[in-house]
């Protein structure tokens, strides 16, 4: 029975590892489901990125007030969570404290930890008022109702009261150190500094050791256990960003924003057709590759390239790229945000169906296209790259809306009326405008 405590623990943990690493599996099969596409040239400058926008938080500081909080919070989750360290081996051996051996610099530690969870707690209460209370347009378009909103939620709660369990474990610990009670107390004196969980220490010192070993025992357990539970709910939940932002803001794009991507086959296609001494109809060397695609664009979530899948599933849904949307602004249908959640909800669908099949994709009858992204939002997109400007992580919502694009004008021929009618005067007069190449200059002749 001495060491029962420790079994369950050990159970516990290695329950809460199986399902994590389960869930990661799923994860990179779906991110794999995308196209291939090259991302790992030029590794100094993507390195320099992910430190500077995933580790440093740079672009989210571009809004003080929201960017201040969450890297309080942030640093404060990740800093806090290094005890979980200490949490995990006291558990497994039964120890208390493992780490005090370190001194002041361990009392340093658990100081800081405490201080960090009271910043957790009032960002985290501001961050609950901003989605709740203050209305928000960007918390408010039609992509966050239901479970995005109340996973945001669930989020903030989920997050208060593990701090909260934290402080509490913390103080009644001190108290047991202070009454001496046995495992608790140290030759060496009270181990650790409690700046914050001391002024809960009241509430605590009239109670039995009995009762401070239950309240400090029941916080311990209900602390770990909600970090593990937290650990495999986020691949449920936006807040998987807290470890894709680093993949994804080194996978990011590092060419300018407003270069945009040839297909090789219809460049050259385009060489071909200026070259005067080509042979149209020559066959191919043999053993060349046929460089063009089976299909052009996408109208499918696997016909997009991983790194997009990757996007989709680092959305934060924090909505900066939609508040900064001119077509969104104006009242249009699209919102950046919801291309990313829609895709992800696609390859989520997909890949359910494939667990569900054993392996295998069985067709639907739904894709991408139209049955979760309408044809009226890709049209809306202006191109102006103020949603990929935005990103606080990297993520590129115009590439899927132009790889969608491409798939309507090539495959389909389903462009706009307006759109069609300026690519025929452009195959026609080399210009937008249906005016014969000749009268193009004629407009000088009214100045």
């Amino acid at each position: 029975m001495q060491y029962l405590p420790n079994i369950l623990f050990i159970i516990a943990l290695a329950i809460g590892v199986v399902f994590f690493a389960k869930n990661v599996q799923k994860l990179i099969r779906n991110i794999k489901l995308g196209r291939d596409e090259d991302r790992f040239d030029n590794k100094p400058q993507r390195w320099k990125n992910m430190a500077k926008i995933a580790l440093g938080q740079y672009k989210m500081v571009r809004r003080p007030v929201s960017g201040i909080i969450h890297v309080l919070v942030y640093l404060g989750f990740i800093i806090i969570n290094i005890e979980v360290l200490e949490i995990v081996i006291d558990g497994v051996f039964g120890t208390h404290r493992i780490f005090s051996f370190m001194g002041g610099f361990y009392d340093f530690l658990i100081a800081v930890f405490e201080i960090f969870a009271l910043l957790v707690l009032v960002g985290v209460i501001i961050f609950w008022v901003r989605r709740n209370i203050l209305h928000i347009k960007r918390f408010l378009n039609r992509e966050m109702k239901g479970w995005p909103k109340l996973d945001a939620n669930l989020i903030l709660y989920f997050e208060v009261v593990l701090m909260l369990l934290f402080l509490t474990m913390n103080a009644a610990d001190y108290t047991l150190q202070l009454k001496g009670a046995e495992h608790y107390a140290s030759a060496d004196g009270i181990l650790g500094s409690f700046p914050v969980s001391q002024f809960i220490v009241p509430l605590l010192e009239n109670l039995s050791i009995s009762t401070l070993v239950i309240i400090e025992r029941t916080a311990w357990w209900v602390h770990i256990l909600g970090i593990l539970v937290f650990l495999n709910y986020l691949y449920y939940s936006k807040h998987l960003h807290i470890l894709l932002a680093f993949p994804n803001t080194y996978f990011a794009r590092l060419k300018p924003q407003g270069q945009f991507d040839n297909l090789q086959a219809v460049t050259n296609e385009v060489k071909l057709m200026m070259d005067p001494d080509a042979d149209p109809y020559a066959m191919p060397e043999e053993g060349a590759e046929d460089e063009t695609p089976a299909k052009f664009g996408a109208s499918e979530a696997t016909d997009l390239s991983w790194v997009q899948l990757l996007n989709a599933y680092t959305c934060t849904e924090c909505g900066r790229c939609t508040s900064e949307c001119p077509a969104n602004q104006t009242g249009k249908l699209l919102s950046p945000r919801r291309i990313m959640m829609a895709t992800r909800d696609r390859l989520e669908d997909i890949g359910n169906n494939i667990d569900a099949n054993k392996g295998t994709f069985q067709d639907d009858g739904k894709q991408l296209l139209d049955d979760y992204i309408t044809r009226e939002e890709l049209w809306a997109c202006t191109t102006c790259n103020a949603c990929v400007e935005a990103c606080p992580v990297g993520i590129n919502p115009l590439s899927i809306i132009m790889d969608m694009r491409q798939y309507l004008v090539m495959e389909q021929s389903a462009a706009p009326t307006d759109l069609n009618n300026a690519m025929t005067n452009i195959e026609n007069n080399a210009a937008p405008w249906p005016f014969n190449q000749m009268d193009r200059a004629n407009w000088i002749n009214e100045l």
